[in-house]
């Protein structure tokens, strides 16, 4: 499968990913590799990595406790402590094997660490593989705060593997679904039309559903790569699912949230917003909601906690002059950014959410 070439790093697919990191690894001399990961990765994901490794490197695990609770700056705290205490030095080289709070973190990790090294990124889930693959976008929550603290830099490369998928359970597997649609939604109608089916799916179909949703992505990345306009259509759907993911991760006596679990519930609401606002029409607005929810459950919200979600709004990293600002659909494919919802709207989208 063709690599996909991003701003400042290169996305490997299959068998070739170890052709180019060897490669890589033979001609960079760096002086140590750093491989993190969490104890699931640790556990089933590992030996496959360092059976395909040829080149002889002096190389040291650091393994951090899985989960987003676990996507913070104590925890890069403990890593630059690990990293100083095992004589990490500026041509050391960091691997993040992982999903995307490996990848997220690892990353961030690599861009501040003696203000800079080298990182190569292996996602391990699907989320990972189609969303931090691409774009360079590290950091850490802030309390429950989503992706409050980090830096904009690529890797020196992403390698996509779906082996690595074989270990994932199926709730994992979903929420990368989410990530996919969304990359339909916002540019792409036809490949929204081919997720809508997925009867039929085989392994080399879903390889090449990666490849495409991983090239939506960078396509609108090489274009904007700080987010000062288009980037913002890869935020449909994390406006209310950013905020909805917060509040059910600082509640422990709600159900535990995936990522693409509640961006699932805020791509359904958004929609309902872009119909009410915008062109998005009623059929379209169906449509979303029936694919949706035949792969996601629905999530029983308690009217009571709206409010509580409503007012994590603010700290949105779209905002902008104290206005809160949404990514809607004109249509399926057609994406608008910097729009203004107002609360009772909002309101409306979570009883819309409630009425399916």
């Amino acid at each position: 499968m063709k690599p996909i070439v991003s701003k400042d790093s290169i996305v490997y697919f299959g068998q070739e990913c170890y052709t180019a990191l060897n490669s890589y690894l033979e001609k960079s001399n760096h002086s140590k590799i750093f491989i993190l990961v969490d104890s699931n990765t640790h556990e089933y994901c590992l030996s496959l990595l360092m059976s395909k490794i040829e080149t002889e490197y002096d190389t040291e695990v650091i393994e951090i406790e899985p989960g987003e609770i676990h996507k913070n700056i104590e925890t890069c705290s403990g890593i630059w402590n690990a990293l100083a205490e095992l004589q990490a030095d500026r041509k050391s080289l960091i691997i993040n094997l992982g999903g995307g709070v490996i990848t997220d973190l690892g990353g961030f990790i690599a861009c501040t660490y003696k203000r800079g090294i080298n990182y190569i990124n292996i996602p391990t889930s699907l989320l990972a593989m189609v969303d931090a693959s691409v774009g360079g976008k590290t950091g850490v929550d802030l309390g429950n705060l989503k992706n409050m603290v980090g830096v904009i830099s690529e890797s020196e490369m992403v390698l996509i593997d779906t082996e690595y998928l074989s270990t994932l359970p199926v709730n994992q597997m979903c929420s990368g679904f989410a990530e996919m649609l969304k990359h339909g939604l916002i540019q792409d109608i036809g490949y929204w039309e081919k997720l809508s089916d997925l009867s039929q799916l085989e392994l080399d179909d879903l390889n090449q559903m990666i490849h495409e949703s991983v090239m939506i992505k960078n396509k609108i990345v090489i274009e904007d790569p700080t987010e000062q306009n288009i980037r913002k259509y890869l935020n449909f759907g994390h406006t209310l699912g950013h905020a909805i993911e917060s509040f059910y991760l600082t509640h422990p006596e709600k159900p535990t949230l995936l990522h693409g679990e509640a961006i699932a519930v805020g791509m359904i609401m958004e929609s309902y917003i872009s119909k009410e606002l915008l062109s998005l029409t009623n059929n379209d607005l169906q449509d979303i909601g029936d694919v949706i929810l035949a792969t996601f459950p629905k999530l029983d919200i308690d009217p009571s906690d709206r409010q509580d979600i409503m007012n994590l709004l603010i700290h949105d990293k779209k905002n902008e002059n104290g206005n809160i600002l949404f990514v809607l659909l004109n249509a399926i494919g057609e994406a608008k950014y910097n729009c203004t919802v107002s609360n009772d709207l909002i309101v409306k989208s979570f009883e819309y959410y409630d009425s399916l």
